[in-house]
């Protein structure tokens, strides 16, 4: 695939960074890559989610300065911003799935909606910031299930408690850099990524980590939406975007705005696709479709239009679906068998960025 311009690790080097969720899959993968360049990292984060978690397994806290606290308290979120002083502010935590909006709506929209409007507020008034990136979703926009990529200047939208919070986001994200932060010299953009796939993601409801639970159990996959179609991408595919977008602003702080990232949309695949592609590097054929009548509503058909971020960015995809299929359950097989977590990580990263260096 056409490679784009990858992240510039003289640019970070030394940069004082706040990232939060990086106790979370995303943003634990991010707080590597940001260390591996020299990048001074700062985190914020709850504690990890999941157990296990690629947080504690690749050891991620020792090469930044880890605090946790929660999103929700504004007055904590405030203390880390002050503490840190950072340059750069990566936005990653959040209530990141749409099952469990549907269970816990209040603490979707509390972490998502007022989460932003915290971080952004602390930001407020600090001298060192001049670069803020807030990492939404593609569900941010009004599905209309039609066959149509959706453009960043496309209606805002979301009919799950998840989408809507993210959507929600967007417009304080938006809202605090018109009436406050534009003006103090800070670049706000929002990210609209697609789904990602890789090793390292534990949540439930995710669709590798649910196949690699039942296939390293022997267990049947069971699928609730074949047909669902998303714009799917390997994770360090959003996070060298994020990382671009980052120095962009930096030189070019006019560019701040709404920014989509994934695949190019002819290549958005059925759950079913990737399931098949899953099962042939697994090995393994245990999976049953079911009626997806008995779930709550998820959007069938998505795709993103990616013109935007490749023109003003340049930025492409380097993996294709396959190569990120292979990778994400190469990654869950090497450490099932006793792989060290970290180098594992640092080898993907390693093959990313040089093509040479893959498999």
């Amino acid at each position: 695939m056409t490679s784009g311009i990858l992240p510039d690790a003289p640019f970070w080097r030394g940069k004082r960074v706040l990232l939060t969720g990086h106790t979370g899959f995303k943003g634990a993968w991010l707080a590597l890559w940001l260390q591996r360049m020299g990048a001074q990292v700062t985190g914020l984060a709850l504690a990890p989610a999941t157990q296990p978690a690629l947080f504690d397994l690749a050891c991620v806290a020792q090469g930044m300065d880890s605090q946790l606290a929660d999103i929700r308290d504004a007055a904590a979120v405030a203390t880390v911003v002050r503490a840190a002083q950072p340059e750069v502010v990566l936005h990653l935590a959040a209530q990141a799935l749409v099952r469990p909006g549907y269970a816990a709506p209040l603490e979707t929209f509390a972490t998502n909606v007022m989460g932003t409007a915290h971080l952004l507020d602390a930001l407020r008034g600090q001298p060192s910031v001049r670069v803020a990136v807030v990492v939404t979703t593609d569900k941010v926009y009004r599905n209309r299930e039609w066959v149509y990529p959706y453009r960043e200047d496309d209606p805002l939208g979301g009919h799950d408690p998840y989408s809507a919070s993210k959507a929600a986001a967007e417009l304080v994200a938006a809202s605090y850099r018109d009436s406050f932060l534009a003006v103090q010299g800070v670049a706000v953009a929002t990210a609209r990524a697609g789904n990602v796939i890789g090793g390292g993601d534990w949540a439930q409801d995710r669709l590798l980590p649910d196949a690699v639970r039942a296939w390293q159990q022997g267990a049947t996959l069971h699928i609730r939406h074949p047909q669902a179609t998303r714009p799917w991408q390997h994770v360090l595919e959003p996070l060298a975007a994020y990382l671009r977008l980052a120095e962009v602003l930096w030189q070019h702080p006019q560019r701040a705005g709404a920014y989509n990232f994934g695949p190019l949309p002819h290549e958005a695949a059925t759950v079913k696709n990737v399931v098949e592609m899953a099962s042939m590097a697994y090995k393994s054929s245990a999976v049953s479709y079911q009626n997806n009548s008995v779930n709550p509503h998820e959007a069938h058909w998505l795709a993103l239009e990616t013109a935007h971020a490749r023109s003003t960015l340049c930025v492409q995809p380097r993996w294709p679906l396959a190569t990120a299929v292979a990778r994400t359950l190469a990654w869950y097989r090497a450490q099932q068998q006793g792989a060290d977590t970290l180098a594992l990580c640092y080898a993907d990263i390693d093959a990313y960025i040089d093509p040479l260096a893959q498999p």
